[in-house]
């Protein structure tokens, strides 16, 4: 069985301050605000959360190889 990692250094593609942030077991993180620049980040396209765009360490469900979301909602951003 692996060891999931639930920290990980969060860098801004804004500002590049990095911040080391605890991520979710069982859930993506779709929006994160810079605690420094305050700007709202995303994830990239193909992406399932900010973690897996912006890390040093990939979300939980990737670390475990489970499907990280559910992306047939991820196109409903209105």
């Amino acid at each position: 069985m692996k060891t999931v990692v639930f920290e990980s250094d969060l860098t801004c593609p804004s500002c590049g301050f990095t911040k080391s942030e605890l991520m979710p077991s069982d859930s993506c993180m779709y929006y994160y605000e810079c605690t420094s620049c305050h700007s709202l980040i995303r994830p990239k396209p193909g992406d399932c959360c900010v973690f897996c765009s912006y890390r040093s360490t990939v979300c939980p469900p990737k670390q475990n190889e489970a499907i990280c979301c559910d992306q047939s909602n991820s196109n409903n951003d209105a």
